[in-house]
């Protein structure tokens, strides 16, 4: 019995429709047509329900009733030999496809999907890597179907073409936007045959349909036609016919549209839904792009159909699940799935009633949780404007639009700071999907997994920062994971400095988990099953195949800090043949900062760096030797270069003597009492830290050497102790004299106190170095000012801007005593003052209590003679006021819009 028999036999309240498949064209990741075909499945009540996706998925199809299944997902699809090339389908939870798949698994229906095999797609993509064809179909299917999920390319499959995506790219095909591609992404894969500009015309759907309308906002245009159109109880297939009716205009207009791959993707969905037909007659209900409607309503007969599958390349594929995330569904992430605003798309599936009102709401909560003031009034004002903006325009309800602009003037006074938040946080969203564990997998993919359980690891969309105490066994395991991950290319986190201690037991990084790393990790699977086994493998093939020096001791850094004991003497025997063979000084310099930095990790890992100190040593007299020869006759560029090597490598030295102090061996820890004050470990760091300060004092005399250099020596000289402040101003009263050309004085300048290595606290507080350079430069001749003036405004411009302050001051002040000791002047600068400011004093006295923990009746208080302990009862009633006033807003924004 068909659908239309037996909606004639249940009575005359059940909608009709014309005779065969259902066909319900949709945009991709369009809520208005994900209730639209909620409806229809619920009025045909098909036997089996079709989806544009890649049929090798149908075995996926059941896991999305998984309780552990949360969309976004995203169906992934690569070439088993060579992973990079991949495709994504996205899935969200107001995405037709979607929803057509639970509707079928909640009713016990079949699903199939019926889009071209990834095989193909894939294969496609392996013939011609430069996805233009299916990037553009992309774009138009984004028009029409919008949204982009296109399972098979649609709109917005601009998957397709992100380089990160591998050759299919994730989303790649369809052309149209309603129509598009599959459930999501791969439609038309990179390889599909792009025609001729001059012979077809690549169309966007939805854009021709706003335009025809007179809309010049194609976003505009569906919201008002079909997003706020409501349930209403009409005819359930009504809107689908509308939207087929258009789109056989417009492929009556443009014909395919410019979308070659189109024709081909079409006939294999018409040759699966033959097949359902004969297994269940006109039961079928397909959802696909709407851009597609047309095609699968013709018959051509099915050895025209099978021609145009004929001699279609194949690549063997694997499939499975993998979260996916909101942001990486809107169009300017490199996946797009056609859409700018997936969080708000989300809100309008979700919330069907009173959609502005919550939304409001939501807004309000997130500002507040930015310690922004916002009241329930703001949300009844922004409300009301909404609806005023959406009457103004001729709009039937407000959209993004009209609640942004209200956003924007009510809750965020007019600025864009705050509204460019809301956008990020809930227009995009960083909603992360999961996937069950029983989803296929490649083994490191398992491991990957198992040891976020085992760490309490768990991936995350938005940023986050983790501090980790590697003192600490499962702090220390995070860190191993993450190294390792790192060293595997799978970014998940970045290391940043941390805050608050430079000790090497404490790491800080920032966590972002990104859809694409699951290609990542499937790609890396190549070298272990597992994530030690990998990265030591990997770490092998870098080494062996490193370019450079410094590639190699970056490494050995790598497997220090991923502990992979298994890799490191490869690593170490590789850097050992490297330093001897490379006779280049700068590539020594790049090399010995990791190398050191290397040794500290033994102390908290517990690893042993002996190999690596006797290479760090050899590299470091080797600099020691080539250093001023290969500092002389320089241009500009290569000594601000060489400048940088003499910095890093002096920080190198640094480390290197602190190793020799507690071992003048190089082999354990000291012992007994002959290691204290000056014993062995005192000459064999005076050793190395002498030895280095004998190569600044030859690069500081040097007239060879570039002036940014032989200044930074000095500094650097002075900043350890091995340069008295008479002889520093010595040496740059000499380099300042009338006799030194102004360029080569103003490098000089710029070496001793540029950058933010605390030159300008140097001249703020040693008046005498401050006049010298003062005197030379009211000195310099006015044709050869313009000459060092960029110098001289990049050696400032660095200073803090309170640094910046006192040196105007005591420029504005005029000169001390010139010549004198340091810090001796017949003034006082701003903040200088011999005498106490008892106001500015007593300001502080509140915070130093609530730093300090003190009661009112503290020693403070004793020696001000006030007390602070009603004042600080006080504000800690307030704040807590505060707080709760702030809760009860929350709970009253819905009521007072209502009211």
């Amino acid at each position: 019995m068909s659908i239309r028999e037996a909606g004639d036999r249940e009575g005359a309240g059940r909608p009709r429709r014309s005779p065969g498949p259902l066909l319900l064209g949709v945009r991709h990741h369009g809520p208005g047509s994900a209730r639209a075909v909620r409806a229809a499945l619920a009025a045909a009540r098909p036997r089996v329900v079709l989806v544009e996706g890649p049929p090798e998925a149908d075995a996926l199809i059941a896991l999305a009733a998984d309780e552990d299944m949360r969309p976004p997902v995203a169906l992934l699809a690569h070439v088993v030999d060579e992973p990079g090339r991949s495709a994504f389908w996205p899935l969200a939870e107001f995405s037709p496809e979607w929803v057509a798949i639970r509707w079928a698994l909640e009713h016990g229906v079949p699903a199939r999907f019926i889009d071209l095999p990834a095989v193909h797609t894939l294969a496609w993509g392996r013939e011609d890597d430069i996805c233009e064809g299916a990037h553009e179909g992309d774009r138009a299917d984004e028009g029409h179907g919008g949204d982009g999920q296109d399972g098979g390319g649609g709109a917005s499959g601009a998957d397709a073409e992100d380089p990160e995506a591998g050759t299919g790219g994730a989303h790649a095909p369809d052309s149209e936007g309603c129509g598009g591609g599959g459930a999501g992404g791969v439609d038309d894969g990179p390889g599909a045959p792009r025609p001729v500009p001059a012979e077809a015309v690549r169309i966007d759907p939805l854009a021709v349909l706003a335009e025809t309308a007179g809309y010049d906002d194609p976003e505009r245009w569906w919201e008002d036609v079909v997003e706020h159109r409501g349930a209403g109880g009409g005819d359930a297939f009504a809107p689908f016919e509308v939207l087929g009716e258009a789109m056989e205009a417009l492929r009556t207009a443009y014909g395919v549209g410019g979308h070659d791959r189109d024709l081909v993707r079409e006939a294999y969905m018409r040759l699966q839904i033959r097949a359902a037909q004969r297994e269940f007659g006109d039961d079928t209900a397909v959802v696909c792009g709407a851009w597609h409607v047309p095609a699968l309503r013709q018959r051509p007969t099915v050895a025209a159909d099978r021609a145009l599958l004929k001699g279609l390349p194949r690549a063997k594929a694997d499939m499975t699940w993998v979260p996916w995330t909101h942001r990486r569904l809107s169009r300017t992430s490199g996946y797009g799935a056609g859409i700018d605003s997936p969080g708000w798309y989300g809100h309008l599936f979700h919330a069907e009633d009173r959609p502005i009102e919550r939304w409001m709401t939501k807004v309000a909560r997130l500002l507040r949780d930015e310690d922004r003031l916002v009241s329930s009034a703001h949300v009844i004002e922004s409300v009301r404007l909404a609806e005023t903006l959406a009457a103004m325009r001729g709009r039937p309800l407000p959209g993004l639009t009209e609640t942004t602009d209200a956003v924007r003037a009510v809750m965020c006074e007019g600025s864009d700071v705050p509204l460019a938040l809301v956008h990020d946080r809930l227009v995009v969203g960083d909603v992360l999907g999961e996937v069950p564990v029983s989803a296929p997998a490649v083994p490191l993919q398992r491991d990957v997994t198992r040891l976020q359980r085992r760490l309490r690891l768990k991936p995350e969309a938005q940023d986050r920062e983790l501090e980790l105490d590697l003192r600490k066994e499962t702090d220390a395991g995070r860190s191993r994971l993450l190294h390792r991950l790192r060293l595997l290319g799978i970014g998940w986190g970045e290391p940043t400095a941390s805050r608050g201690s430079t000790g090497t037991f404490r790491e800080t990084w920032r966590l972002r988990w990104e859809p694409e790393l699951a290609v990542r990790v499937a790609e890396a699977g190549v070298w272990g099953t597992t994530v030690v086994a990998a990265a030591t493998a990997k770490a092998e093939a870098d080494a062996i195949g490193a370019r450079s020096l410094a590639d190699v001791t970056a490494l050995a850094e790598h497997c220090l800090l991923a502990e992979l004991p298994d890799a490191l003497p490869v690593v170490m025997r590789v850097l050992a043949d490297r330093a001897a063979l490379d006779a280049d000084v700068g590539h020594l310099a790049q090399a010995l900062p990791a190398l050191v930095r290397s040794l500290r990790y033994g102390d908290v890992r517990g690893t042993d760096t002996q190999a690596l100190a006797e290479v760090a040593a050899g590299l470091a007299e080797r600099v020691f030797v080539g250093l001023p020869p290969a500092c002389a006759a320089l241009d500009a560029d290569a000594a601000e270069e060489m400048r940088g090597n003499v910095d890093a490598v002096h920080t190198a030295v640094g480390l290197l003597g602190e190793g020799e102090e507690r071992d003048p061996v190089g082999g354990g820890e000291r012992h007994g009492p002959t290691d204290a004050g000056g014993g062995p470990g005192s000459v064999a760091r005076s050793g190395i830290r002498g030895r280095w300060q004998g190569v600044l004092g030859t690069l500081s005399l040097r007239d060879t050497v570039p002036g940014v250099i032989r200044g930074r020596a000095v500094r650097l000289l002075l900043d350890e102790g091995a340069l008295a402040h008479g002889e520093a101003a010595r040496l740059m009263g000499l380099v300042l004299s009338p006799g030194t050309a102004p360029g080569d004085a103003a490098a000089w300048i710029e070496g001793f106190v540029g950058g933010g290595s605390g030159g300008g606290m140097l001249l703020v507080h040693d008046e005498r170095l401050l006049g010298l350079v003062d005197a030379w430069l009211t000195a310099v001749p006015g044709d050869a000012f313009t000459d060092v003036l960029p110098l001289l405004r990049r050696t400032f411009s660095a200073y803090e801007p309170g640094v910046r302050r006192t040196l105007g001051e005591l420029v504005r002040r005029g000169p001390g005593v010139r010549g004198g000791a340091p810090g001796a002047a017949t003034g006082t600068a701003a903040g200088f003052d011999p005498g106490l400011d008892v106001a500015r004093a007593d300001a502080v006295l509140p915070v130093l209590r609530l730093l300090l923990g003190l009661d009112g009746d503290d020693p403070l208080d004793a020696a001000t003679g006030t007390g602070t302990a009603t004042a600080g009862a006080g504000t800690a009633t307030g704040t807590t006021t505060g707080i709760g006033a702030d809760a009860q807003a929350e709970d009253d924004d819905l009521v007072g819009v209502a009211r």
